[in-house]
Protein backbone atom coordinates (compact mmCIF):
# COMPACT_ATOMS: atom_id res chain seq x y z
CA UNK A 1 0.00 0.00 0.00
CA UNK A 2 1.42 3.22 -1.19
CA UNK A 3 1.67 6.64 0.99
CA UNK A 4 -0.93 8.16 -1.33
CA UNK A 5 -3.04 5.51 -0.20
CA UNK A 6 -2.09 5.90 3.48
CA UNK A 7 -2.65 9.46 3.30
CA UNK A 8 -6.43 9.23 2.20
CA UNK A 9 -6.97 6.94 4.64
CA UNK A 10 -5.76 8.88 7.30
CA UNK A 11 -7.96 12.33 6.19
CA UNK A 12 -10.84 9.81 5.99
CA UNK A 13 -10.25 8.72 9.67
CA UNK A 14 -9.83 12.58 10.49
CA UNK A 15 -12.69 13.57 8.72
CA UNK A 16 -14.81 11.07 10.64
CA UNK A 17 -13.47 12.49 14.00
CA UNK A 18 -13.29 15.93 13.41
CA UNK A 19 -17.59 15.09 12.69
CA UNK A 20 -17.88 14.02 15.96
CA UNK A 21 -17.85 10.17 14.78
CA UNK A 22 -15.11 9.39 17.32
CA UNK A 23 -15.24 5.78 18.41
CA UNK A 24 -12.84 3.17 16.28
CA UNK A 25 -15.21 0.36 16.25
CA UNK A 26 -18.34 2.72 14.99
CA UNK A 27 -16.19 4.68 12.60
CA UNK A 28 -14.27 1.49 11.13
CA UNK A 29 -17.96 -0.01 10.55
CA UNK A 30 -19.36 3.19 8.46
CA UNK A 31 -16.55 3.23 6.45
CA UNK A 32 -16.68 -0.18 6.17
CA UNK A 33 -20.64 0.47 4.94
CA UNK A 34 -19.12 3.04 2.29
CA UNK A 35 -16.12 0.74 0.99
CA UNK A 36 -18.66 -1.86 0.49
CA UNK A 37 -20.86 0.30 -1.32
CA UNK A 38 -18.15 0.79 -3.63
CA UNK A 39 -17.04 -2.50 -4.64
CA UNK A 40 -20.78 -3.48 -4.70
CA UNK A 41 -20.80 -0.44 -7.61
CA UNK A 42 -17.73 -1.98 -9.20
CA UNK A 43 -18.72 -5.39 -9.10
CA UNK A 44 -22.04 -4.20 -11.06
CA UNK A 45 -19.78 -3.26 -13.93
CA UNK A 46 -17.80 -5.97 -13.90
CA UNK A 47 -21.11 -8.23 -14.16
CA UNK A 48 -22.73 -5.74 -16.99
CA UNK A 49 -19.75 -6.31 -19.37
CA UNK A 50 -19.89 -9.82 -18.61
CA UNK A 51 -23.57 -9.46 -19.56
CA UNK A 52 -22.79 -7.58 -23.08
CA UNK A 53 -19.83 -9.76 -23.86
CA UNK A 54 -22.32 -13.03 -23.24
CA UNK A 55 -25.38 -11.64 -25.04
CA UNK A 56 -29.07 -10.94 -24.30
CA UNK A 57 -29.00 -15.21 -24.56
CA UNK A 58 -27.12 -15.37 -20.67
CA UNK A 59 -29.53 -13.23 -19.37
CA UNK A 60 -26.68 -11.45 -17.83
CA UNK A 61 -29.64 -8.91 -16.10
CA UNK A 62 -30.78 -11.45 -14.06
CA UNK A 63 -27.74 -11.48 -12.33
CA UNK A 64 -27.52 -7.83 -11.68
CA UNK A 65 -27.24 -6.55 -8.20
CA UNK A 66 -29.12 -3.06 -9.18
CA UNK A 67 -31.85 -4.27 -11.78
CA UNK A 68 -33.30 -1.03 -13.80
CA UNK A 69 -35.26 0.09 -11.03
CA UNK A 70 -33.14 -0.09 -8.55
CA UNK A 71 -30.61 1.13 -10.60
CA UNK A 72 -30.84 4.66 -8.41
CA UNK A 73 -29.27 2.88 -5.42
CA UNK A 74 -26.00 2.89 -6.80
CA UNK A 75 -23.14 4.41 -6.11
CA UNK A 76 -22.49 5.92 -9.35
CA UNK A 77 -26.17 7.72 -9.47
CA UNK A 78 -25.75 8.92 -5.74
CA UNK A 79 -22.45 9.81 -4.96
CA UNK A 80 -22.86 13.09 -6.90
CA UNK A 81 -25.53 14.07 -3.78
CA UNK A 82 -24.90 16.54 -1.33
CA UNK A 83 -26.21 18.28 1.59
CA UNK A 84 -28.53 16.59 3.61
CA UNK A 85 -30.29 14.91 0.22
CA UNK A 86 -27.33 12.85 0.24
CA UNK A 87 -27.51 12.14 3.87
CA UNK A 88 -31.31 10.84 3.95
CA UNK A 89 -31.09 9.20 0.33
CA UNK A 90 -27.75 6.95 1.67
CA UNK A 91 -29.82 6.61 5.32
CA UNK A 92 -33.16 5.82 4.55
CA UNK A 93 -33.05 4.15 0.68
CA UNK A 94 -29.57 2.59 -0.07
CA UNK A 95 -28.93 1.16 2.90
CA UNK A 96 -32.62 -0.43 3.17
CA UNK A 97 -32.32 -2.11 -0.16
CA UNK A 98 -29.72 -3.59 0.65
CA UNK A 99 -30.77 -5.27 3.37
CA UNK A 100 -34.17 -6.54 1.14
CA UNK A 101 -32.08 -8.63 -1.10
CA UNK A 102 -32.18 -11.54 1.51
CA UNK A 103 -32.85 -14.37 -1.55
CA UNK A 104 -31.09 -12.64 -4.20
CA UNK A 105 -27.59 -11.45 -2.32
CA UNK A 106 -28.51 -13.13 1.33
CA UNK A 107 -24.84 -12.23 2.33
CA UNK A 108 -25.05 -8.59 1.27
CA UNK A 109 -28.43 -8.41 3.44
CA UNK A 110 -27.32 -10.04 6.41
CA UNK A 111 -24.43 -7.30 5.97
CA UNK A 112 -26.77 -4.60 6.04
CA UNK A 113 -29.47 -6.21 8.28
CA UNK A 114 -30.10 -3.29 11.25
CA UNK A 115 -27.35 -1.21 9.81
CA UNK A 116 -27.63 2.63 10.97
CA UNK A 117 -25.68 5.12 9.25
CA UNK A 118 -24.24 7.33 12.06
CA UNK A 119 -22.84 10.29 9.95
CA UNK A 120 -25.08 12.81 10.69
CA UNK A 121 -23.28 16.10 9.91
CA UNK A 122 -23.70 15.90 5.41
CA UNK A 123 -20.89 17.68 5.34
CA UNK A 124 -18.72 15.47 6.85
CA UNK A 125 -20.27 12.41 4.92
CA UNK A 126 -20.18 13.94 1.66
CA UNK A 127 -16.21 14.30 2.01
CA UNK A 128 -15.60 10.88 3.04
CA UNK A 129 -17.43 9.51 -0.05
CA UNK A 130 -15.54 11.78 -2.12
CA UNK A 131 -12.56 10.46 -0.39
CA UNK A 132 -14.18 6.79 -1.10
CA UNK A 133 -14.64 7.27 -4.29
CA UNK A 134 -11.21 7.71 -5.32
CA UNK A 135 -9.83 4.70 -4.69
CA UNK A 136 -10.21 2.67 -7.83
CA UNK A 137 -10.77 -0.93 -5.75
CA UNK A 138 -11.15 -3.05 -8.49
CA UNK A 139 -7.65 -2.23 -10.45
CA UNK A 140 -6.22 -3.01 -7.12
CA UNK A 141 -4.64 -6.47 -5.81
CA UNK A 142 -6.30 -8.24 -3.49
CA UNK A 143 -3.29 -8.13 -1.24
CA UNK A 144 -3.51 -4.11 -1.47
CA UNK A 145 -7.13 -4.28 -0.38
CA UNK A 146 -6.55 -6.17 2.57
CA UNK A 147 -3.78 -4.04 3.35
CA UNK A 148 -6.25 -1.01 3.36
CA UNK A 149 -8.83 -2.64 5.62
CA UNK A 150 -6.13 -3.92 8.01
CA UNK A 151 -4.49 0.19 8.08
CA UNK A 152 -7.90 0.91 9.32
CA UNK A 153 -7.74 -1.64 11.96
CA UNK A 154 -4.75 -0.44 13.73
CA UNK A 155 -6.90 2.27 15.19
CA UNK A 156 -8.43 -0.61 16.98
CA UNK A 157 -5.34 -1.14 18.10
CA UNK A 158 -5.32 2.14 20.26
CA UNK A 159 -8.45 2.06 21.49
CA UNK A 160 -10.05 -0.87 23.98
CA UNK A 161 -13.29 0.79 24.33
CA UNK A 162 -16.18 -1.65 24.62
CA UNK A 163 -13.52 -4.33 25.01
CA UNK A 164 -12.61 -4.22 21.79
CA UNK A 165 -8.86 -4.65 21.46
CA UNK A 166 -7.15 -6.94 18.71
CA UNK A 167 -4.83 -9.78 19.38
CA UNK A 168 -1.79 -8.62 18.78
CA UNK A 169 -0.23 -9.61 15.21
CA UNK A 170 3.38 -11.44 16.92
CA UNK A 171 0.76 -13.86 19.15
CA UNK A 172 -1.87 -14.55 15.82
CA UNK A 173 1.03 -15.70 13.47
CA UNK A 174 2.49 -17.38 16.03
CA UNK A 175 -0.44 -19.14 16.87
CA UNK A 176 -1.22 -19.82 13.10
CA UNK A 177 2.34 -21.35 12.12
CA UNK A 178 1.79 -23.87 15.03
CA UNK A 179 -1.16 -24.71 13.30
CA UNK A 180 0.20 -24.54 10.13
CA UNK A 181 -3.71 -24.47 7.90
CA UNK A 182 -4.00 -26.68 4.93
CA UNK A 183 -6.18 -25.63 1.63
CA UNK A 184 -9.31 -27.67 2.29
CA UNK A 185 -9.03 -27.58 6.39
CA UNK A 186 -11.90 -25.82 7.56
CA UNK A 187 -10.94 -23.16 9.93
CA UNK A 188 -13.12 -21.78 12.38
CA UNK A 189 -12.32 -18.52 15.51
CA UNK A 190 -15.97 -18.85 18.21
CA UNK A 191 -15.20 -15.40 18.85
CA UNK A 192 -13.81 -13.55 15.31
CA UNK A 193 -13.69 -10.40 16.34
CA UNK A 194 -12.02 -8.47 13.53
CA UNK A 195 -11.70 -11.72 11.69
CA UNK A 196 -7.34 -11.30 12.18
CA UNK A 197 -7.34 -15.05 13.25
CA UNK A 198 -9.56 -15.85 10.18
CA UNK A 199 -6.93 -13.50 7.75
CA UNK A 200 -3.96 -14.80 8.75
CA UNK A 201 -4.75 -18.17 8.49
CA UNK A 202 -5.98 -17.33 4.60
CA UNK A 203 -2.51 -15.65 4.35
CA UNK A 204 -0.72 -18.33 5.79
CA UNK A 205 -2.57 -20.54 3.23
CA UNK A 206 -1.83 -18.19 0.21
CA UNK A 207 1.61 -17.75 0.70
CA UNK A 208 1.85 -21.50 0.94
CA UNK A 209 0.45 -21.48 -2.56
CA UNK A 210 2.64 -18.73 -4.18
CA UNK A 211 5.85 -18.86 -6.71
CA UNK A 212 7.34 -15.82 -4.81
CA UNK A 213 5.68 -15.38 -1.82
CA UNK A 214 7.12 -11.87 -0.02
CA UNK A 215 8.45 -12.05 3.72
CA UNK A 216 7.48 -9.17 5.88
CA UNK A 217 8.14 -8.45 9.66
CA UNK A 218 5.47 -8.26 12.52
CA UNK A 219 6.10 -4.45 12.48
CA UNK A 220 5.08 -4.25 8.88
CA UNK A 221 6.39 -3.16 5.24
CA UNK A 222 7.00 0.52 6.63
CA UNK A 223 9.15 -0.41 9.20
CA UNK A 224 11.44 -1.82 6.69
CA UNK A 225 10.68 1.15 4.39
CA UNK A 226 12.12 3.66 7.30
CA UNK A 227 14.87 1.87 7.94
CA UNK A 228 16.16 1.48 4.45
CA UNK A 229 16.30 -2.03 4.49
CA UNK A 230 16.08 -5.10 3.00
CA UNK A 231 14.20 -7.99 4.66
CA UNK A 232 17.66 -10.17 4.35
CA UNK A 233 19.24 -7.72 6.09
CA UNK A 234 17.31 -6.55 8.57
CA UNK A 235 16.89 -10.27 9.31
CA UNK A 236 20.47 -10.76 9.53
CA UNK A 237 21.34 -7.66 11.81
CA UNK A 238 18.77 -8.93 13.85
CA UNK A 239 18.51 -12.81 14.30
CA UNK A 240 15.68 -12.84 16.66
CA UNK A 241 13.45 -10.83 14.11
CA UNK A 242 9.60 -12.69 13.75
CA UNK A 243 8.63 -12.71 9.74
CA UNK A 244 5.61 -13.84 8.30
CA UNK A 245 5.03 -14.39 4.83
CA UNK A 246 2.13 -12.79 1.72
CA UNK A 247 1.31 -14.14 -1.64
CA UNK A 248 -1.02 -14.05 -4.09
CA UNK A 249 -1.92 -17.65 -3.82
CA UNK A 250 -1.92 -17.75 -7.91
CA UNK A 251 -1.61 -21.96 -7.29
CA UNK A 252 -4.86 -22.24 -5.38
CA UNK A 253 -6.87 -24.68 -7.79
CA UNK A 254 -10.30 -23.95 -6.12
CA UNK A 255 -11.26 -20.68 -4.46
CA UNK A 256 -14.55 -21.23 -3.75
CA UNK A 257 -12.92 -24.40 -1.20
CA UNK A 258 -10.61 -21.91 0.15
CA UNK A 259 -14.09 -19.61 0.81
CA UNK A 260 -16.14 -22.06 1.91
CA UNK A 261 -13.60 -23.56 4.73
CA UNK A 262 -13.99 -20.14 6.73
CA UNK A 263 -16.25 -19.84 9.45
CA UNK A 264 -16.13 -17.21 12.11
CA UNK A 265 -18.95 -15.91 15.18
CA UNK A 266 -19.04 -13.48 17.14
CA UNK A 267 -21.77 -11.80 19.58
CA UNK A 268 -21.56 -8.06 18.24
CA UNK A 269 -22.85 -7.21 15.07
CA UNK A 270 -20.78 -4.50 14.78
CA UNK A 271 -17.79 -6.82 14.79
CA UNK A 272 -19.56 -9.34 12.55
CA UNK A 273 -19.73 -6.56 9.76
CA UNK A 274 -15.94 -5.77 10.29
CA UNK A 275 -14.80 -9.34 10.13
CA UNK A 276 -17.03 -9.90 6.55
CA UNK A 277 -15.41 -6.21 5.60
CA UNK A 278 -11.98 -7.61 6.50
CA UNK A 279 -12.62 -11.24 4.30
CA UNK A 280 -14.47 -9.36 1.60
CA UNK A 281 -11.40 -7.34 1.17
CA UNK A 282 -8.79 -9.85 1.00
CA UNK A 283 -10.57 -11.69 -1.86
CA UNK A 284 -13.28 -13.84 0.41
CA UNK A 285 -16.23 -12.88 -0.18
CA UNK A 286 -18.58 -15.96 0.95
CA UNK A 287 -16.80 -17.20 3.79
CA UNK A 288 -19.39 -18.44 6.80
CA UNK A 289 -19.06 -15.29 8.90
CA UNK A 290 -22.35 -14.77 11.15
CA UNK A 291 -23.32 -12.93 14.26
CA UNK A 292 -24.70 -15.67 17.35
CA UNK A 293 -23.33 -16.40 21.16
CA UNK A 294 -21.30 -19.49 20.34
CA UNK A 295 -21.61 -20.41 23.92
CA UNK A 296 -25.74 -20.47 24.01
CA UNK A 297 -28.72 -22.13 23.43
CA UNK A 298 -30.52 -19.60 22.86
CA UNK A 299 -28.06 -17.30 21.10
CA UNK A 300 -28.98 -18.18 17.50
CA UNK A 301 -27.05 -21.18 16.30
CA UNK A 302 -28.05 -23.37 14.04
CA UNK A 303 -28.28 -27.29 14.21
CA UNK A 304 -25.69 -27.44 11.26
CA UNK A 305 -23.75 -24.98 13.74
CA UNK A 306 -24.07 -26.94 16.54
CA UNK A 307 -23.20 -30.33 15.42
CA UNK A 308 -20.37 -29.08 12.38
CA UNK A 309 -16.79 -30.15 13.51
CA UNK A 310 -13.50 -28.18 12.04
CA UNK A 311 -10.01 -28.58 11.35
CA UNK A 312 -8.19 -26.17 12.84
CA UNK A 313 -9.63 -24.10 15.63
CA UNK A 314 -8.05 -20.35 16.52
CA UNK A 315 -9.78 -17.85 19.04
CA UNK A 316 -8.63 -15.46 21.76
CA UNK A 317 -12.57 -15.53 22.90
CA UNK A 318 -12.70 -12.58 26.27
CA UNK A 319 -12.45 -14.03 29.46
CA UNK A 320 -14.42 -11.98 31.51
CA UNK A 321 -18.63 -12.64 31.99
CA UNK A 322 -20.91 -15.46 33.53
CA UNK A 323 -23.54 -16.53 31.55
CA UNK A 324 -26.89 -17.88 33.91
CA UNK A 325 -26.84 -21.58 33.94
CA UNK A 326 -30.42 -21.82 31.75
CA UNK A 327 -29.02 -19.94 28.81
CA UNK A 328 -25.37 -22.15 28.60
CA UNK A 329 -25.11 -24.85 25.65
CA UNK A 330 -25.64 -28.58 26.99
CA UNK A 331 -23.58 -29.96 24.80
CA UNK A 332 -20.18 -28.90 25.99
CA UNK A 333 -18.01 -30.60 28.29
CA UNK A 334 -18.43 -28.01 30.96
CA UNK A 335 -20.67 -27.38 33.65
CA UNK A 336 -19.26 -24.21 34.46
CA UNK A 337 -20.74 -20.60 34.16
CA UNK A 338 -17.57 -19.17 33.31
CA UNK A 339 -16.76 -17.86 29.77
CA UNK A 340 -13.25 -18.40 29.18
CA UNK A 341 -14.11 -22.54 30.40
CA UNK A 342 -16.67 -22.09 28.24
CA UNK A 343 -15.16 -21.56 25.26
CA UNK A 344 -12.65 -23.89 25.45
CA UNK A 345 -15.03 -26.18 25.95
CA UNK A 346 -16.73 -24.85 22.56
CA UNK A 347 -13.39 -25.49 20.58
CA UNK A 348 -13.09 -28.95 22.33
CA UNK A 349 -16.42 -30.35 21.09
CA UNK A 350 -16.07 -28.51 17.41
CA UNK A 351 -12.70 -29.71 16.42
CA UNK A 352 -13.07 -32.80 14.03
CA UNK A 353 -11.08 -36.23 14.53
CA UNK A 354 -7.55 -34.94 14.06
CA UNK A 355 -8.25 -31.16 14.08
CA UNK A 356 -6.25 -28.82 16.01
CA UNK A 357 -6.70 -26.34 18.27
CA UNK A 358 -4.90 -22.76 19.62
CA UNK A 359 -6.34 -20.87 22.11
CA UNK A 360 -5.49 -17.83 24.30
CA UNK A 361 -6.64 -18.46 27.73
CA UNK A 362 -6.08 -16.32 31.30
CA UNK A 363 -3.26 -17.99 33.44
CA UNK A 364 -6.40 -18.74 35.72
CA UNK A 365 -7.56 -21.00 33.98
CA UNK A 366 -4.31 -23.81 34.07
CA UNK A 367 -4.08 -23.81 37.71
CA UNK A 368 -8.09 -22.69 39.12
CA UNK A 369 -8.87 -25.35 41.20
CA UNK A 370 -12.20 -25.29 41.24
CA UNK A 371 -13.76 -28.35 40.16
CA UNK A 372 -14.59 -27.02 36.83
CA UNK A 373 -11.66 -25.63 36.29
CA UNK A 374 -9.89 -29.22 37.36
CA UNK A 375 -12.14 -31.47 35.08
CA UNK A 376 -11.93 -29.92 31.73
CA UNK A 377 -8.63 -29.67 32.38
CA UNK A 378 -8.68 -33.31 33.20
CA UNK A 379 -10.58 -34.06 29.78
CA UNK A 380 -7.98 -32.28 27.86
CA UNK A 381 -5.55 -33.71 28.84
CA UNK A 382 -6.93 -37.78 29.25
CA UNK A 383 -9.53 -37.21 26.17
CA UNK A 384 -7.10 -34.75 24.00
CA UNK A 385 -3.59 -34.27 22.90
CA UNK A 386 -2.35 -31.70 24.74
CA UNK A 387 0.65 -30.35 22.97
CA UNK A 388 1.68 -27.52 24.31
CA UNK A 389 1.04 -24.67 26.92
CA UNK A 390 2.65 -21.98 25.85
CA UNK A 391 3.23 -19.26 28.79
CA UNK A 392 3.20 -15.62 27.50
CA UNK A 393 4.44 -12.38 29.25
CA UNK A 394 2.15 -10.25 31.29
CA UNK A 395 2.97 -7.14 28.86
CA UNK A 396 1.63 -9.13 25.52
CA UNK A 397 -1.94 -6.80 25.99
CA UNK A 398 -0.77 -3.77 27.64
CA UNK A 399 -2.26 -1.13 27.32
CA UNK A 400 -5.57 -2.68 27.65
CA UNK A 401 -5.02 -5.40 29.76
CA UNK A 402 -2.18 -6.40 32.09
CA UNK A 403 -3.53 -9.97 32.79
CA UNK A 404 -1.07 -13.02 32.55
CA UNK A 405 -2.03 -15.33 29.33
CA UNK A 406 -1.21 -18.37 28.01
CA UNK A 407 -1.95 -20.36 24.41
CA UNK A 408 -3.07 -24.33 24.53
CA UNK A 409 -2.47 -26.08 21.52
CA UNK A 410 -3.88 -29.52 21.21
CA UNK A 411 -5.18 -31.82 19.25
CA UNK A 412 -8.58 -34.36 19.49
CA UNK A 413 -7.38 -37.83 18.69
CA UNK A 414 -7.34 -39.36 15.09
CA UNK A 415 -9.63 -42.16 15.82
CA UNK A 416 -12.33 -39.47 17.07
CA UNK A 417 -13.13 -41.93 19.97
CA UNK A 418 -11.27 -41.27 23.25
CA UNK A 419 -8.25 -42.45 24.45
CA UNK A 420 -7.92 -46.06 25.82
CA UNK A 421 -7.23 -45.99 29.71
CA UNK A 422 -3.57 -47.62 29.42
CA UNK A 423 -2.81 -44.46 26.51
CA UNK A 424 -4.19 -41.87 28.39
CA UNK A 425 -1.35 -41.21 31.01
CA UNK A 426 1.74 -42.06 28.77
CA UNK A 427 1.89 -39.12 26.11
CA UNK A 428 4.04 -35.54 27.63
CA UNK A 429 3.12 -32.33 27.69
CA UNK A 430 5.34 -29.57 26.17
CA UNK A 431 5.98 -26.17 28.18
CA UNK A 432 7.28 -22.95 26.06
CA UNK A 433 7.79 -19.99 28.49
CA UNK A 434 8.12 -16.57 26.08
CA UNK A 435 9.96 -13.77 28.24
CA UNK A 436 9.86 -11.31 25.63
CA UNK A 437 7.58 -10.57 22.34
CA UNK A 438 9.08 -8.55 20.35
CA UNK A 439 7.60 -5.86 22.41
CA UNK A 440 8.65 -3.32 25.33
CA UNK A 441 7.05 -5.35 28.27
CA UNK A 442 7.08 -2.07 30.33
CA UNK A 443 6.63 1.07 28.30
CA UNK A 444 3.84 1.96 26.57
CA UNK A 445 4.19 4.71 23.51
CA UNK A 446 1.42 5.58 21.36
CA UNK A 447 -0.87 4.09 22.64
CA UNK A 448 0.81 0.87 22.27
CA UNK A 449 4.23 -0.93 22.97
CA UNK A 450 7.72 0.33 21.75
CA UNK A 451 9.28 -2.60 19.19
CA UNK A 452 12.08 -4.41 20.54
CA UNK A 453 12.77 -6.76 17.57
CA UNK A 454 16.05 -7.61 19.17
CA UNK A 455 14.43 -9.19 22.03
CA UNK A 456 11.58 -12.10 20.97
CA UNK A 457 11.64 -15.66 21.73
CA UNK A 458 8.88 -16.56 19.35
CA UNK A 459 10.89 -17.33 16.62
CA UNK A 460 13.17 -20.16 18.92
CA UNK A 461 9.63 -21.10 19.98
CA UNK A 462 8.72 -21.71 16.28
CA UNK A 463 11.99 -23.32 15.48
CA UNK A 464 11.50 -25.83 18.75
CA UNK A 465 8.35 -26.35 17.21
CA UNK A 466 9.28 -27.36 14.00
CA UNK A 467 11.19 -29.94 15.31
CA UNK A 468 8.99 -31.46 17.96
CA UNK A 469 6.45 -31.67 15.05
CA UNK A 470 9.16 -33.79 12.88
CA UNK A 471 8.79 -36.22 15.42
CA UNK A 472 5.18 -36.51 15.10
CA UNK A 473 4.88 -35.07 18.66
CA UNK A 474 6.55 -37.59 20.00
CA UNK A 475 9.70 -36.23 21.27
CA UNK A 476 9.29 -32.58 23.03
CA UNK A 477 12.15 -29.97 23.25
CA UNK A 478 13.49 -28.68 26.11
CA UNK A 479 14.65 -30.84 29.24
CA UNK A 480 12.56 -33.18 31.75
CA UNK A 481 10.28 -30.93 34.24
CA UNK A 482 11.53 -30.11 37.72
CA UNK A 483 15.33 -31.05 36.57
CA UNK A 484 17.95 -29.45 38.55
CA UNK A 485 20.14 -27.78 35.98
CA UNK A 486 24.10 -27.73 36.98
CA UNK A 487 24.93 -24.53 39.20
CA UNK A 488 25.82 -21.93 36.14
CA UNK A 489 23.45 -23.54 33.30
CA UNK A 490 21.37 -20.85 31.16
CA UNK A 491 17.74 -20.38 31.96
CA UNK A 492 15.61 -22.69 29.66
CA UNK A 493 12.73 -21.73 27.74
CA UNK A 494 11.19 -25.02 27.00
CA UNK A 495 10.50 -28.13 29.35
CA UNK A 496 7.98 -30.86 29.53
CA UNK A 497 6.15 -33.22 31.76
CA UNK A 498 4.46 -36.55 31.20
CA UNK A 499 0.54 -37.17 31.35
CA UNK A 500 1.32 -38.57 34.75
CA UNK A 501 3.05 -35.70 36.42
CA UNK A 502 0.44 -33.45 35.37
CA UNK A 503 -2.61 -35.94 36.59
CA UNK A 504 -0.61 -35.99 39.99
CA UNK A 505 -0.51 -32.09 39.83
CA UNK A 506 -4.40 -32.06 39.96
CA UNK A 507 -3.82 -31.73 35.91
CA UNK A 508 -2.63 -28.45 36.89
CA UNK A 509 -0.66 -26.75 33.49
CA UNK A 510 1.08 -23.61 34.63
CA UNK A 511 4.29 -23.55 33.32
CA UNK A 512 6.00 -22.46 36.47
CA UNK A 513 5.03 -25.69 38.11
CA UNK A 514 7.20 -27.93 36.52
CA UNK A 515 9.91 -25.32 35.74
CA UNK A 516 13.44 -26.96 35.95
CA UNK A 517 16.05 -25.11 38.74
CA UNK A 518 19.16 -24.18 38.36
CA UNK A 519 21.73 -25.43 41.26
CA UNK A 520 23.32 -22.48 43.77
CA UNK A 521 26.90 -22.37 42.77
CA UNK A 522 29.31 -23.57 45.43
CA UNK A 523 30.84 -20.97 47.61
CA UNK A 524 34.71 -20.42 45.87
CA UNK A 525 35.84 -20.09 49.65
CA UNK A 526 37.56 -22.99 51.29
CA UNK A 527 35.31 -24.55 54.63
CA UNK A 528 37.87 -24.40 57.36
CA UNK A 529 38.38 -20.73 56.89
CA UNK A 530 34.88 -19.96 56.69
CA UNK A 531 34.38 -21.91 60.16
CA UNK A 532 37.59 -20.46 61.43
CA UNK A 533 35.85 -16.89 60.82
CA UNK A 534 32.77 -17.57 61.64
CA UNK A 535 34.02 -18.71 65.19
CA UNK A 536 36.14 -15.40 65.34
CA UNK A 537 33.26 -13.41 64.88
CA UNK A 538 31.45 -15.52 67.54
CA UNK A 539 34.10 -14.92 70.41
CA UNK A 540 33.93 -11.61 69.22
CA UNK A 541 30.28 -10.73 69.65
CA UNK A 542 30.26 -13.12 73.58
CA UNK A 543 33.23 -10.40 74.52
CA UNK A 544 31.14 -7.99 73.87
CA UNK A 545 28.02 -9.31 75.44
CA UNK A 546 30.17 -10.15 78.62
CA UNK A 547 31.77 -6.65 78.71
CA UNK A 548 27.86 -5.05 78.43
CA UNK A 549 26.70 -7.54 81.28
CA UNK A 550 29.60 -6.76 83.76
CA UNK A 551 29.02 -2.89 83.16
CA UNK A 552 25.42 -3.29 83.94
CA UNK A 553 26.53 -5.75 87.22
CA UNK A 554 28.20 -2.46 88.08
Amino acid sequence: MNSDLRRKLNRITDILWAGGVTNPVTYIEQISYLIYLKLLDEEESSRELKARLMGDQANGNGRLLYPKQAERFRWTKWRFKSGNDLRDFVRDHVFPYMASLVKEEPQIAEYFRDAVLEIIDPNVLKQVVDEIDGIDFAKLGTDVKGDIFEYLLTHLGQSALNGQFRTPRQIRTMMVAMLDPDLGDTIYDPACGTGGFLIDAIEHILAKYSSEPTEIPIYGEEWLEKRDQSIEAAKKEIPTLQTYRKGPGEKIPDWGLLERSIYGIDVSRQMMRIAMMNLVLHGIRLANVKRANTLSDMGGLTEDDLTRKYKIILSNPPFAGVLPKESIRKDLPTNSKKSELLFLGVMMEALAPGGQGAVVVPEGLLFGSTTAHVELRRKLVEDFDLLAVVSLPAGVFKPYAGVKTGVLVFRRPASGVKKDKKAKHKGKVWFYEVRADGFDPDKISGGGRPETPERNDIPDLLGQWAAYKQSRFANPPGVEANTLLPAGSEETRSWWASVGQVAENDYNLAAGRYKPQIAEKAPDEDPVELIRETLSIEREITAGLEKLLGEIED
